[in-house]
């Protein structure tokens, strides 16, 4: 981990700068298979499967033996957790409906909003190191809540052809329609145009490697919605001299565990704090199973030295982490003074496994300084505000003369001739 002990502002850039991702390189070899499985549908993803994921399927469909043999698969520990989550997370998204009300402009113009869920939405959840189940749940959740007509999902099978239980238990519990057997940029471009056996969805969710972040960046130029634009997950704390060094280490590690690119920083006003947190570091992840994967992840770290609070607040909006952590005597206060940050976690003990697993929040967030401008996944991510407005002829005429001047002064005198027709007509019926 590099320590960083404080740096002027104009050091700042280059101190929290991330681990480089660059998909470009990528982009040749995933629009040639996103373009087979466009031209030749089921077919192609099947031969995808058995070049990238090493399995040979007669059927990509998870089947509903499948899904009921499920849930005897997963201990029941684990069931009751899923179950708890599930209850957690529908109850945080579902006090996000929106309630258009009807309000008059002027006298006779009356304008509002109507909600409307996305028809059909794709949620990806990779294979890989480990089966993320909870993500089935932070996308599928507020799908159904939203009343999204069909849930598709892709996630790629093992050498046998089979999806990890845990991750077919919570798309039961959750409402998924229909599972697939697909991994990679074949389930990208499988859900984005179609094949005989995966319906086209309108808007792709979820996280995935490089090729699959690439994969959905091509196809949302023109063929359909995705999420928001994905990296690495990463997360700072923000700490002052009261924070817990044990908190402050295991918060760093549980953060690089998740991959060899992911980006743990701390962000403090407190030197002492720094080489607590590194003795700390290097005896906790002496015991982690996954330790040479979050040991890679935190050669990249940074543990970061400012003067005073009001740098280390300034430091972290520029910043925008994914996730933030605030380990500081008034966390409060701090807090009101976050302006970028996927997700905020306040005090000792809201650590950001509480909000990749059970709170209630959603995991799925901006990274790679994308929280200055995007919103993490909530209800509003799927669902669609229709606008709606009823002009009397009192309307009309109220605002009727102000639209003419306008589109004249734009020069679309079609524009103009729509309202000045209607005006004539209320003249005339007086």
């Amino acid at each position: 981990m590099d320590i960083i002990k404080y740096p002027s502002k104009e050091q700042w850039e280059e101190s929290l700068k991330r681990p480089a991702l660059d998909t470009t390189f990528l982009f040749d070899k995933v629009e040639s298979i996103i373009n087979k499985v466009y031209t030749e549908g089921d077919k192609a993803v099947l031969e995808f499967e058995a070049q990238f994921d090493k399995v040979q399927l007669s059927n990509l469909l998870v089947s509903k033996e499948e899904m009921q043999d499920a849930e005897s698969c997963v201990a029941d520990d684990l069931k009751d957790a899923i179950r708890l989550a599930h209850k957690n997370i529908e109850t945080f998204h579902a006090a996000q409906r929106f309630e258009g009300k009807k309000i008059e402009t002027s006298p006779g113009v009356v304008c509002w909003q109507k909600a409307v869920a996305i028809d059909k939405v794709g949620l990806y959840i990779p294979g890989g190191t480990a089966p993320l189940f909870s993500t089935v749940l932070m996308l599928a959740v507020p799908a159904k809540i939203a009343g999204c007509r069909e849930i598709v999902l892709c996630t790629p099978p093992n050498a046998a052809g089979k999806v990890h239980p845990a991750i077919l238990f919570a798309a039961s519990v959750a409402g998924v329609d229909k599972v697939f057997k697909i991994g990679g940029v074949q389930a990208i471009a499988a859900m984005a145009y179609g094949t005989e056996s995966v319906p086209k969805v309108y808007k792709i969710f979820g996280p995935g490697n490089q090729y699959v972040t690439a994969a959905k960046q091509m196809v949302s130029l023109r063929d359909v919605a995705i999420d928001m634009p994905a990296g690495p997950s990463e997360v700072e704390v923000l700490a002052d001299e009261t924070a817990n060094p044990i908190f402050v280490a295991a918060d760093l590690i549980s953060q690089a565990e998740h991959g060899v690119d992911s980006h743990s920083i701390l962000i403090t006003t407190s030197e002492a704090l720094v080489d607590k947190v590194k003795i700390e570091v290097d005896r906790q992840l002496a015991q982690l199973p996954r330790r040479d994967i979050a040991s890679k992840s935190l050669e990249s770290s940074k543990l970061i030295v400012v003067n005073n609070m009001e740098e280390a607040i300034e430091m972290t909006n520029q910043y925008a982490p994914e996730h933030l952590i605030v380990q500081t005597g008034n966390y409060m206060d701090v807090a009101d003074k976050v302006i970028n940050a996927g997700s905020v976690f306040l005090g000792p003990y809201s650590p950001e496994s509480a909000g990749d697993y059970a709170s209630g929040t959603n995991h799925t967030l901006p990274t790679n300084g994308y929280a200055h401008a995007y919103s993490g996944v909530s209800l509003d991510s799927f669902i669609r505000k229709i606008t709606f407005q009823e002009l009397s002829s009192q309307g009309i005429a109220n605002i009727g003369a102000a639209i003419e001047v306008m589109a004249q002064n734009e020069s679309l005198y079609g524009h103009r001739n729509a309202v000045s027709v209607r005006l004539a007509t209320i003249k005339t019926e007086k």
